[in-house]
């Protein structure tokens, strides 16, 4: 009988679970994994060494660039670390802002990762239904800053502007009849808190939809269970965060545990694992999602109730009014030089992270004084669960890499930064 010898096989970057910039060179004894190798580069952005020749603001369009699906979450942190530096209160209404918009973030996150996920394992259904709620989520993104996707809403001392009174509405077209026009403007006649409210209502009945496509579904289980298992000691030693560390059991959320914006005003609870594998991971995102819309519903009632500035009135940090800047020397000059030169902030170095829906989304800068950052350091949550794929993965088959792929979601804008 011939002997059998270990072969090396590339899984990806071609691969459809592999989302083209992923490159896994597999050592395998007939199906069974023996090591896996992330080969990262596919996909360099340069971030922090852009960061270098780009001012304090100019930097935060790119934050939008690193996990293209959690935009927001990635400008906090950034925004975050500039006002430690800065030692820059920001408004209470613009905490809530953010607040609320980054439990949007984290549910427009989860969505993608499910749709993409149960696409990979073979539940073709689920990316259309996860689509369907996306487009909603993301007219609240282009209400509020103009753009779908790289918002660039956040701003060191607080957001852009305040929210909309008013939603964007569809118009009769050669593909959309009155009446569809008629019900899809249903949620959009009052403000974008009007329109996020509805959403919140209709969300849990889309998430019972979800669970009753996949939680019981034995393919989705036998896909699922008992793949990827990680104790609660090695998620810990391996630098796991976010949903990764949760999964496993621990219950540690940087939104409870060092609270940020208005995390310390709102109620809700940490989902936790039992076994630590793939669908532990999974209950634990699916419930996330329902505490991300028990926020933003408490958000949705403070906001209206307390209106306010939502930005600093610091002119060093944040321009002027508009009016003011046309009608007073002084605040002529604080716009020439925020928008000529920008920030310049204290030496100094800073680090604040925030709970993305990833895990621990971190940056770390070095400031000279300068209107620039000296150097800037990204603690990515995706890297780190990507350096655990070969222990994840050892004596598992084929098909389960595209599992343990899923169960991480990864974004590579984060890791090749």
């Amino acid at each position: 009988m011939p002997e059998i010898h270990n072969y090396t096989l590339n899984f990806g970057p071609q691969h459809p679970a592999a989302h083209g910039v992923l490159r896994l060179v597999l050592e395998l004894d007939g199906e069974v994994v023996m090591r896996a190798d992330p080969h990262i580069g596919l996909l360099h952005r340069a971030t922090e060494k852009l960061a270098e020749t780009r001012t304090w603001v100019q930097s935060v369009p790119y934050m939008d660039r690193l996990d293209y699906v959690s935009m927001m979450c990635n400008e906090h942190a950034y925004c975050l670390a500039v006002e430690k530096l800065l030692q820059l209160e920001v408004p209470v209404r613009a905490q809530y802002i953010r607040t609320m918009f980054d439990e949007v973030t984290r549910i427009l996150n989860h969505l993608l990762w499910v749709g993409c996920h149960g696409l990979d394992v073979g539940a073709m259904t689920m990316v259309l239904y996860a689509f369907r709620e996306r487009e909603d989520l993301m007219d609240a993104y282009e209400a509020v800053s103009g753009a779908r996707m790289h918002a660039a809403y956040y701003r060191p001392g607080g957001v852009y502007r305040d929210l909309p009174d008013r939603m964007p509405q569809y118009v009769e077209n050669r593909f959309k009849k009155a009446a569809d026009v008629k019900v899809l403007n249903e949620a959009r006649q009052g403000s974008l808190l009007d329109f996020l409210e509805d959403f919140t209502n209709r969300f849990p009945k889309y998430l019972d939809e979800y669970e009753t496509l996949l939680t019981d579904n034995r393919i989705w289980k036998q896909r699922l269970v008992d793949v990827g298992i990680v104790t609660p000691e090695r998620a810990k030693a391996l630098g796991f965060t976010g949903a990764m560390l949760r999964g496993s059991g621990i219950a540690w959320d940087l939104r409870k545990k060092q609270p940020y914006a208005a995390y310390d005003k709102v109620d809700f609870d940490i989902p936790v694992g039992v076994n630590g594998d793939s669908y532990d991971r999974y209950l634990v995102r699916m419930e996330e999602m329902r505490q991300s819309n028990r926020i933003i519903k408490q958000c949705i009632d403070w906001l209206r109730k307390n209106p306010g500035p939502v930005i600093t009135d610091n002119y060093k940090v944040a321009p002027p009014p508009r009016e003011s800047m046309k009608s007073n020397m002084e605040e002529l000059i604080h716009h020439f030089k925020l928008c000529s030169e920008g920030i310049h902030v204290p030496e100094g170095e800073a680090y604040a992270a925030v709970e993305h829906p990833k895990g621990e989304f971190g940056i770390y800068f070095i400031s000279d004084g300068a209107n620039k950052p000296y150097r800037m350091k990204i603690r990515a949550p995706g890297y780190v669960h990507l350096s655990a794929m070969d222990e994840m993965a050892r004596g598992h088959m084929i098909a389960d890499v595209v599992t343990i792929i899923g169960s991480q979601d990864i974004v590579f804008g984060e890791i090749d930064r």
